[in-house]
């Protein structure tokens, strides 16, 4: 990680590229094996086993590295928040992903950012600026493309995939609030360590917990490895060059998982959800531009 910091300021741009591209192959990785697993696994029982070995992924490297001095059991309440908003949010998504194309559950899943810019002002008593004002409604016509709302049925899976996206606003806010007080590591701990209980919790309710067969293993690994290095790429990315650089990069995991679902799931693309995408991912970008001027305005 030091190695990575160091580079010189030439090339790190082209560094923070390559590892935004290690996240968006973690993120399309995790959306294939989340698909693959439910086929034999209710949601709570992949976010159970998913969370049990990304605590042990987890620990692994807080022993080989001696941090577990920064994991501190301040602020439960906080991370017992957070944990319950991701929670809930992943389950949405898990539940999307068997039923409805890849490309649209990603397409919702990305006004994650939006929702966070109509929630701030309630939640965290941040001001609604004009320009996060235009981004949200930009990226809320999008939505209205997306979802096609009478064009195709309201079903459970389509809510899932919109409800997934205000958890995991909720999830950014509540982290916003939390790595002022912990450290990284810290929070990774007590989500994976939480979400283990919540998971097998939940799992039991109908008094059978599934373990995950010969062939699902795997995939559930996958899934864990997946969601904990998606986060690694993009926290290195974001240590070698500013926000407005990086975080497009994220927006290729759209394109890139309509490729996917066209080629593995024969999931067609149609102009709404190209024109509602756009408009999504537009006012994304609209709202990253307007953050990173605010500093040199004041």
């Amino acid at each position: 990680m030091t190695s990575s910091i160091a580079r010189p300021s030439g090339t790190a741009p082209l560094y923070a590229a390559l590892w935004m591209m290690g996240a968006v192959t973690a993120f399309t990785s995790m959306a294939i094996a989340g698909r693959a697993v439910s086929i034999e696994l209710d949601t709570f029982e992949i976010m159970a086993w998913r969370s049990l070995i990304g605590m042990a992924i987890v620990a692994i490297v807080l022993s080989l590295g001696r941090r577990w001095h920064e994991v501190t059991p301040r602020r439960p309440g906080l991370h017992l928040a957070r944990n319950i908003a991701h929670f809930g949010a992943q389950n949405l998504w898990f539940y999307a992903l068997a039923s409805l194309p890849l490309a649209q559950v990603f397409a919702f899943e990305f006004t994650a950012p939006l929702w966070v810019l109509v929630l701030s002002p309630l939640l965290l008593g941040e001001r609604l600026t004009r320009p996060r004002a235009i981004a949200a409604i930009l990226g809320f016509i999008g939505i209205v493309m997306v979802a096609r709302p009478g064009a195709v049925p309201l079903s459970p899976a389509l809510l899932a995939a919109a409800g997934c996206a205000v958890g995991f606003a909720l999830t950014y806010m509540l982290t916003r609030r939390l790595t002022a007080e912990a450290p990284v590591a810290c929070i990774l701990w007590w989500m994976t360590a939480g979400q283990t209980v919540l998971g097998f919790a939940c799992a039991g309710i109908d008094g059978a917990i599934a373990a995950p067969s010969q062939a699902a293993l795997p995939w559930i690994g996958v899934i864990a490895a997946a969601g904990l290095g998606a986060h690694f790429c993009i926290a290195n990315a974001l240590r070698l060059a500013p926000a407005t650089l990086v975080m497009p990069f994220d927006f290729l995991r759209l394109p890139v998982i309509a490729v996917v679902g066209l080629v593995l799931y024969d999931e067609p693309i149609g102009p709404l959800m190209l024109i509602g995408a756009t408009l999504i991912l537009g006012g994304n970008y609209l709202n990253i531009r307007a953050e990173a001027r605010r500093p040199e305005a004041a």
